[in-house]
């Protein structure tokens, strides 16, 4: 690296850029539904390698790898009859599935993290889909922010995170959804979220969403994870002083994440507003009680993460 990091336009010009740069082992971080991912191409162990080392991130903590559709999909996985289910209407927006790696795919072995499956992703945003077939490749591609900090909405927040370490970033304004993707995996073939997001699973559904010693089956499973730099307590009526009040619903608080009581409103504004109280400084941050239903069970997942003491790995 040259110690600069480019801002390229969501035009024609831009996504050859960042295809160019992507096929020559370079970091791009680009837009998706949910937030912005730090692309690289997968098959390179080397540029998968710079994604751990922009980042900070322990490399027991694999990747989800993006791919333009279901065809391409099943050309690093194998899907088991619960995940063919879940994509045969079309895969959908905001979901992750952890499916058995196939063999002889060409992926860095980085990605897996060592584990003997892959996370895989088709991204909705048009953006991603056209820098993905112009790349023509698979990309993996973690949120576009240092290890453990909040996840970035929009190219200013990536900016403020890695920028010099990184080559590009792809500027298609802030992300619709704010909240990463869910994650599931089939364990005996049963699905099973590993990650809450955006993506609004059954509550019947089983959870598994912490990691085991020293790995994991999917990103963001760590206890401490999506944090500002400040501390944040949750379940905050009112403030106390020298808190920062992030309000929801009827608790106004100095900010809110929706005044109405909206849970999608809510999940689009929860990383900026965390974003805006690192650029304010703010040590000390309190958030009002969410409904733990539909969308606020990832929005609250988020938040309990953030609020954890914080973990140090060894990379």
């Amino acid at each position: 690296m040259d110690g600069t990091t480019e801002r390229l336009d969501p035009d024609a010009a831009g996504v050859a850029r960042a295809a160019d740069l992507l096929r020559a082992g370079r970091l791009v971080a680009f837009p998706t539904e949910t937030v912005y991912g730090l692309g690289a191409d997968a098959r390179q162990g080397e540029a998968v390698a710079a994604i751990f080392e922009a980042k900070g991130r322990p490399r027991f903590n694999p990747l989800i790898v993006h791919v333009p559709d279901v065809r391409e999909a099943e050309r690093y996985g194998v899907f088991p009859a619960a995940a063919r289910s879940l994509v045969a209407g079309g895969w959908p927006a905001g979901l992750t599935l952890v499916v058995p790696l196939r063999e002889g795919t060409g992926l860095s072995p980085l990605v897996s993290a060592g584990n003997p499956t892959v996370a895989l992703r088709l991204p909705k945003a048009d953006l991603a889909q056209r820098l993905l077939r112009n790349f023509g490749g698979p990309l993996a591609g973690p949120s576009a922010n240092p290890s453990g900090r909040v996840s970035p909405t929009t190219a200013d927040h990536v900016l403020s995170g890695l920028s010099g370490r990184i080559a590009a970033v792809l500027d298609g304004g802030p992300t619709e959804a704010g909240l990463e993707s869910t994650i599931l995996g089939f364990p005996d073939g049963v699905p099973t979220v590993y990650r809450e997001g955006v993506w609004q699973a059954p509550a019947s559904m089983p959870r598994l969403t912490k990691a085991g010693e020293g790995r994991a089956d999917a990103p963001g499973q760590f206890s401490s994870h999506y944090a500002p730099k400040g501390s944040v307590r949750l379940d905050a009526v009112t403030a106390r002083p020298g808190e920062w009040h992030i309000g929801f619903g009827p608790v106004r608080g100095d900010v809110s994440l929706s005044p109405a009581g909206d849970l999608r409103e809510a999940a689009a504004a929860l990383f900026s507003l965390l974003h805006e109280a690192d650029a304010a400084g703010r040590d000390r941050i309190a958030v009002a009680p969410i409904p733990d239903r539909g969308l606020g069970r990832a929005i609250n997942d988020r938040l309990r993460r953030a609020a954890a003491p914080r973990q140090a790995f060894r990379l």
